[in-house]
């Protein structure tokens, strides 16, 4: 046999986690990593936060999975929950950011076509967003590097600029049906939009009457210092997408909608048979339980804030390889003036630090939400052993 057991789609690094703590992992040779990557945002509450391991312990020990056939006051309880403290009101559980984005839309397909728009069925979308690798999302994505090996890519999709709002207004056409868009790119680079943006986004779509879909999977559940993102940028949308934190490490999505956005979402038009299993709900009960509440929230952005000062005041002693800090909370963006990826990869195996590259030359710090100073200490000085030690022409 010439291919491995494990399909050899990922360029695996050496690294080999086995165990976590808190904040760090620790591999398989025994080595103990600073982990400010938390499996690309989705471990917000560490690796060993005893109410979510008891939360889904004591589920395992009850009830695991029955099907969506049945009543569910799991998941009635967390959508609620959630209904509580957002825009939305109707939640469909998912098992991924990407079946989350996939549900989004189709909920906005289905909008149009509920109520005989049956042309309107394009979304307007972003360059260099992600939003998952379905053949749905990818074909959302203007990204021929995930198109590749899988054309023809599915149509129903326009790109523009992130933050050309002309170029939105342009693209607005006769079968536009919504538009989607992450409020805060983050594989594209952690680019964050204005304020002013968001809202003509909000504006156009209310004038035109279309599902405006906003993308949070990463950046959404404290991410940034607020329940989600849409919070800070004073817009609501219609449909929202949501997994990674809200699992807290247990595999878990959803799709969030207003009662208008959801009308052609009726029974038989969507399903899953994992989705909102007992498991999932218990770890998104858990999650709810610790980041809910203002005073979490306020963690997040005063670390974040720290943090940030601390990178901006450091990047300025090695002016050729950082220019700029950008983000929001602890979702913060490196933006480096060599390639991201060598330098990330000198963190891990050198300084046993982790973080993760992104597009336009951006390095993404994304640790657990419950860091503290004293993580963020020894994070700048890893950061700054590594940039002191560091050869441009190294490869990963």
């Amino acid at each position: 046999m010439t291919i491995s057991p494990l399909m050899p789609v990922y360029p695996r690094t050496a690294f080999r986690p086995v165990r976590g703590e808190h904040c760090h992992l620790i591999g398989e040779d025994g080595r103990r990593y600073l982990d400010f990557a938390a499996g690309i945002a989705v471990n917000l509450l560490g690796h060993s936060h005893q109410g979510l391991i008891s939360a889904i312990q004591q589920q395992a020990a009850t009830l695991m999975h029955v099907s969506n056939l049945y009543g569910s006051p799991h998941q009635e309880s967390v959508a609620k929950r959630l209904v509580e403290v957002t825009f939305a009101d109707t939640v469909f559980f998912t098992n991924s950011g990407a079946e989350a984005v996939e549900c989004a839309i189709k909920t906005a397909r289905a909008y149009h076509q509920h109520i005989g728009n049956l042309d309107k069925y394009e979304l307007i979308t972003f360059k260099e967003a992600f939003h998952g690798r379905t053949m749905g999302t990818i074909s959302a994505s203007n990204q021929e590097k995930m198109h590749k090996g899988f054309l023809p890519i599915l149509p129903g999709f326009k790109y523009v600029d992130f933050g050309d709002l002309e170029a939105v207004k342009a693209a607005i056409g006769p079968n536009t049906g919504g538009i989607m868009i992450e409020p805060i790119q983050g594989e594209g680079g952690i680019k964050v939009p204005s304020d002013e943006f968001l809202q003509a986004l909000r504006a156009l779509c209310d004038e035109h009457d279309l599902m405006l879909i906003f993308d949070e999977v990463q950046c959404g559940v404290a991410r940034t210092g607020t329940f989600y993102a849409y919070e800070q940028f004073g817009v609501v949308p219609d449909i929202l997408a949501t997994a990674k934190g809200i699992g807290g490490g247990f595999p878990l999505g959803a799709c969030l909608a207003s009662e208008k956005a959801a009308r052609g979402m009726v029974a038989g038009t969507h399903g899953s048979t994992y989705g909102g299993n007992p498991l999932a709900m218990s770890a998104a009960n858990a999650v709810l339980d610790a980041v809910a509440n203002e005073e979490f929230m306020a963690h997040v952005r005063d670390m974040g804030a720290k943090l940030t000062s601390r990178l901006e005041q450091f990047i300025g002693n090695y002016p050729d390889l950082f220019e700029l800090v950008r983000g929001r909370g602890l979702m913060l963006g490196l933006k480096m003036k060599v390639e991201p990826r060598p330098f990330v990869a000198h963190l891990r195996d050198n300084h046993q630090l982790l973080c993760v590259s992104a597009g336009d030359k951006t390095m993404r710090i994304l640790p657990p939400l419950v860091i503290d100073e004293s993580h963020i200490d020894e994070f700048m000085e890893k950061l700054s052993a590594a940039a002191a030690s560091y050869q441009p022409e190294e490869v990963a």
